[in-house]
């Protein structure tokens, strides 16, 4: 998969969040996950919580 540059409004991104110890925020965010990041794995109900989402039924499985 190609990784993408982060886009979007970076300080509204979980990460930016979790360094900010924004947690309610991030809760709110990860209550039913749609998307994963792909550079540190996180999930969130949007794409643009992410730096690098990708829809998780796309994802491929692997044991």
């Amino acid at each position: 998969m190609e990784e993408k540059k982060c886009m979007g409004d970076h300080q509204m991104h979980i990460c930016a969040l979790a360094d900010q110890q924004k947690y309610q925020a991030i809760k709110e965010l990860i209550e039913t996950p749609n998307y994963m990041c792909l550079k540190c794995g996180r999930v969130a109900q949007k794409a643009d919580s992410l730096c690098n989402p990708s829809d998780l039924a796309s994802l491929p499985y692997h044991e």
